[in-house]
């Protein structure tokens, strides 16, 4: 579908998020028309800055769970319209089923009217705290319908059936990604997830908080290689409509990864430990054959470059604010 100049279009809803806008980004340099949709409750303009004055950058401010205007067909759409960190998609828990659900509905009706192909961004946190290691598509979760994290886990797994009911009643063109705990530049220093917070409190000089005893494990994907992958994924064969995990399969204790991050920092902080939140995974670590075989994908970056680059970023956020020196640590 061609865009306001003529060129080739997508939307990308939650494009103001880490991975929408470097999502924008890749498309507006492939040049195509992109259309970003985001109220901004926990994506930031600023990470929008380099668009916003390009000619076949659009950018709309309005929640995804409410009736979409939009005058432009696309030829691609991605779902990315949802907080992902605890802190904030617990604020207000109805809110995130309410982008979960309706979301998921406005932008497959979207989809359905205009024929465009059609990605969700699901996430690994479908498959619960899991009693099964690595987990594969496959794997049905172990989660918990009636606890704190419950409307992100389950608006997501309800995001993925009625993506799944709308390929098998109407035959749109769909794509579903489960993200595993992806990490960069971008990010908000006041997320709330573990890369942000770890960051940010040993550049700031304050405790490290570890939930639980440290041991349990997460996998972490760079930005770039989770791109990679998101748009691998959206391009493969029509075919090719289940599930796909997108993450890195090389496991990292959280205690080990809070000192690595002091490590490369230089930083003083203690590391101070509090209970595991209810329902906090164990374990996350995703087999990835999958995307191996269909999509000739896997991470490049490992996680120590990873953070180097993150840090980078960080340091340079907070020096800005004014949170730390500039040069600080």
């Amino acid at each position: 579908m061609a865009g306001k100049s003529g060129a080739r279009s997508v939307l990308v809803a939650g494009g103001a998020g880490f991975l929408g806008a470097e999502l924008c980004r890749r498309y507006l340099q492939k040049g195509f028309d992109v259309t970003c949709l985001d109220d901004l409750s926990s994506g930031r303009l600023v990470n929008l800055s380099g668009h916003l004055n390009h000619p076949g950058f659009t950018f709309l401010r309005q929640d995804v769970a409410k009736p979409l205007q939009l005058e432009t067909s696309f030829e691609y759409i991605f779902n990315l319209a949802c907080p992902a960190s605890p802190p904030r998609y617990q604020a207000d828990p109805l809110q995130t089923l309410k982008t979960c659900l309706f979301g998921a509905f406005n932008l497959l009706e979207l989809a359905r009217a205009t024929g465009a192909r059609i990605l969700q961004a699901s996430t690994s946190e479908v498959y619960g705290d899991p009693l099964v290691s690595p987990q594969k598509e496959s794997y049905a979760g172990n989660v918990n319908t009636f606890g704190p994290r419950s409307c992100y886990d389950e608006g997501k797994r309800a995001a993925e059936t009625i993506f799944h009911d709308y390929h098998d009643c109407y035959g749109v063109d769909l794509r579903v990604a489960r993200i595993f705990n992806s990490y960069g530049p971008g990010m908000d220093p006041q997320d709330g997830r573990v890369v942000s917070n770890f960051i940010t409190q040993a550049l700031v000089g304050d405790s490290i908080t570890v939930f639980g005893d440290g041991t349990q494990t997460r996998s972490f994907c760079y930005l770039d290689d989770t791109v990679d992958g998101l748009i691998a994924l959206m391009h493969s064969p029509s075919t090719e409509f289940e599930p796909v995990n997108i993450g890195n399969p090389k496991e990292t204790p959280v205690g080990k990864l809070a000192e690595l991050v002091l490590q490369k920092i230089g930083s003083n902080s203690r590391l101070s430990y509090l209970d595991l939140p209810q329902d906090d995974p164990k374990q996350r670590r995703p087999d990835i054959s999958r995307a191996r075989k269909r999509l000739g994908w896997e991470p490049k970056v490992n996680l120590s470059d990873g953070l180097d680059r993150t840090i980078g970023y960080f340091r340079s956020e907070l020096a800005a604010s004014g949170k730390i020196a500039p040069g600080a640590m």
